[in-house]
């Protein structure tokens, strides 16, 4: 790779959204209930190929989480990114599944990695990370509906865990049944509940074109996602379903019993699908990296997103959904940005609790900052704060987006709707990278979470 020129940052959409994502790869392990159909068996992490650009560098290390982190860091740093303010995500399968001893050591393995010294245990390499160069502001965990138990719940917290992501595809048991999925729509009602009242941001793996599904099944399922009050994640990823060497799927698509969707129909899904999501979910991406020499059959098309997303703007359709409203992206259409901002409340009812959606937004609607509030009872806790634009170091001053008081605009906000409300304690569920920072807004460290006191 070429050395950036001075002030050059390759790659920008990387860091675009405020944080540097870091994606580590879990060692192959099989799950415990089986494979799903649509699952290839390659010998690594189940569900990838070996040509995955994170497969390719896990192995490199073999697996080893504080190798991994030390040359992605490397690599960001060399393309000029800034690694003040990192997202470990944690990928490859069922992490929840591992043993208790592995899961602790790599995850620590991950705190070492962002320190750059190993520390005797986890709760030392955390303390360390809080004022370190390279802080986790999200830890993020991929892992299935049915393992998201409170114990499961309670040990993400003790790794500082912020983000979970499930593998929700569709919500039909007659579907999951057929794919082999070995669980069931009450467990993704149950995971969501638990997941939420813990403060967790949550994310839903979606793949359009199941085995006994259709478009009109897909849309209207994904239309329920959102208008059911026991689902309504924070995040989505649509990946839809695609024919992968060794899969059960591929001897069905061989026997002429399965087909997967065209690029057409495709593109005629992700359209419907987009303009459904509320403006309080983020998209987080469309379509898996898959190197066409690991497809059997479906699109090899991993560039979807941009190509329905400039047919839309062409058709002056407006999404609503995060990504499509962010100020870095919109940067990228046009330089000139209203800087007239206010703060806008969206309020709506999900799984026994109250949400409130606070975002910094200009009369286009473009997104500059968000926060996510949730009352329940008598609790109130922040599952997210986030500022959008290009990353910064810390200690830079920001003119339009990160750095630029937003953050504590909307902290603001956000205790006065918990002050109105009655609760007297408002928690946030904080990456430990992130804890100095809300400490000097007034809040404290109870067992994992940062807490205040709210007249």
């Amino acid at each position: 790779m070429l050395k950036p020129k001075k002030g050059e940052i390759r790659k920008p959409t990387k860091t675009l959204s405020g944080i540097t994502p870091v994606a580590v790869m879990l060692p192959p392990r099989r799950c415990k209930h089986g494979e799903c159909t649509y699952c290839p068996n390659m010998d690594v992490p189940q569900s990838y190929t070996p040509k995955s650009p994170v497969v390719m560098r896990a192995r490199e290390v073999g697996y080893d989480p504080y190798k991994q982190v030390v040359a992605r860091l490397k690599a960001f740093e060399a393309m000029n990114h800034p690694t003040e303010k990192i997202e470990i995500i944690i990928m490859g399968g069922t992490f929840t599944e591992y043993p208790k001893k592995f899961q602790d050591e790599f995850v620590k393995g991950l705190y070492d990695g962002l320190n750059h010294t190993i520390s005797k245990t986890l709760d030392i390499s955390q303390k360390k990370n809080e004022k370190t160069k390279h802080r986790c502001v999200a830890l993020c965990i991929e892992t299935r509906p049915d393992r998201v138990t409170p114990n499961d719940i309670k040990k993400m917290r003790g790794w500082g865990a912020t983000r979970v992501e499930l593998g929700v595809q569709i919500i039909d048991n007659k579907i999951y049944k057929k794919v082999k999925r070995g669980h069931e729509v009450k467990d993704v009602i149950d995971a969501t509940k638990r997941l939420k009242n813990a403060g967790f941001k949550i994310g839903y793996h979606i793949m359009p074109g199941l085995p006994g599904s259709n478009p009109e099944h897909d849309i209207e399922l994904f239309r329920k996602i959102f208008e059911d009050e026991n689902f309504k994640p924070d995040q989505l990823k649509l990946y839809p379903c695609q024919v992968m060497p060794g899969s059960k799927l591929e001897k069905d698509f061989w026997a002429k019993k399965y087909e997967p969707y065209s690029l057409d129909k495709i593109e005629k899904v992700l359209i419907e699908m987009m303009k459904i999501v509320p403006r309080y979910c983020r998209v987080m991406r469309v379509m898996r990296e898959i190197p066409p020499e690991f497809l059997t059959a479906g699109t090899t098309r991993i560039d979807l997103r941009r190509e329905i997303e400039k047919k839309l703007r062409l058709e002056d359709v407006k999404l609503e959904e995060i990504r499509y409203r962010e100020i870095g992206f919109a940067l990228q259409q046009s330089p000139n940005i209203n800087k007239d901002l206010t703060l806008k409340i969206t309020k709506y009812n999900a799984s026994n609790g109250k949400e409130y959606f606070l975002e910094i937004v200009n009369k286009d609607d473009i997104l500059f900052g968000l926060l996510r509030l949730r009352l329940s009872r008598s609790s109130a806790i922040i599952r997210e704060i986030h500022v959008y634009g290009q990353a910064l170091k810390l200690g830079i001053k920001g003119k339009l987006g990160q750095h630029s008081g937003f953050g504590k605009w909307l902290m603001s906000e956000a205790e006065r709707v918990v002050g109105e409300s009655g609760s007297k304690k408002l928690s946030v569920i904080s990456g430990v990278g992130v804890r100095e920072y809300y400490k000097k807004l007034g809040y404290k460290l109870e067992g994992t979470y940062m807490v205040k006191k709210i007249n």
